[in-house]
């Protein structure tokens, strides 16, 4: 056993940082069901925008408050690095949701292409897997853990997928002009790197899995 793992064995740990985690997965699947609005027919640009900037808020006020805990605390029930690692890729979740609905109000795209739609299903899907995830470091679910990231994984080669396809057709499809390639470009890039920092949790709760059991 090493003394860092010894230190924390004999002294009390500081458990809400798993709280804080769990509130940042419960924040990034809010901001993606609020993109997903974007889907219905009665839904407005700029209010889909105004809904998942309000989660990018509260996801920014956790990252925060783990801050303020870390500088206050000795011992952490994980490693601190992991912690803040965690806490900044989940965040940045968040961040990406926000932007692919500031890129669409900004660029003024009325609705979802197909391709959107398909990429903020999945980046839907991957923050549910997350929300059921994260919880499992706090339980020690280590082996039920490495089975919802390898789910993240798949689900990161389908969004992959689904977002080469769409930039091979606006580049071979001689109807899209330039103002129409960078504005659908720059959308699927947001939401493609969304589902991206969802693997880059699977990866890291991954190895916390292999480190902690």
């Amino acid at each position: 056993m090493s003394l860092q793992s010894l230190v924390r064995w004999l002294l009390p740990r500081e458990d809400h940082f798993y709280d804080f985690l769990e509130r940042q997965a419960a924040v990034a699947h809010e901001a993606a069901m609020a993109l997903a609005e974007f889907h219905k027919p009665d839904s407005t640009v700029a209010s889909v925008r105004a809904s998942v900037q309000d989660f990018e808020h509260t996801g920014d006020k956790i990252v925060h408050e783990m801050e303020e805990a870390l500088a206050k605390t000795f011992v952490t029930p994980i490693d601190r690095e992991d912690l803040q690692r965690l806490s900044s890729q989940l965040d940045t979740v968040t961040d990406m949701a926000n932007a692919a609905a500031r890129t669409c109000d900004l660029f003024g795209v009325p609705r979802p292409t197909e391709p959107m739609i398909g990429l903020i299903d999945k980046l839907t899907e991957c923050t549910r897997v997350l929300t059921r995830a994260v919880p499992m470091l706090r339980k020690h679910q280590y082996k039920e853990l490495l089975e919802e990231c390898r789910t993240l994984r798949a689900i990161e080669k389908e969004a992959d997928a689904i977002y080469r396809e769409a930039i091979s057709q606006l580049f071979h499809d001689d109807n899209v002009d330039a103002k129409k390639l960078l504005r659908e470009m720059t959308v699927l890039e947001d939401l493609e790197k969304g589902v991206d920092y969802c693997e880059y949790v699977s990866e890291t709760l991954t190895n916390l899995a292999v480190k902690q059991s």
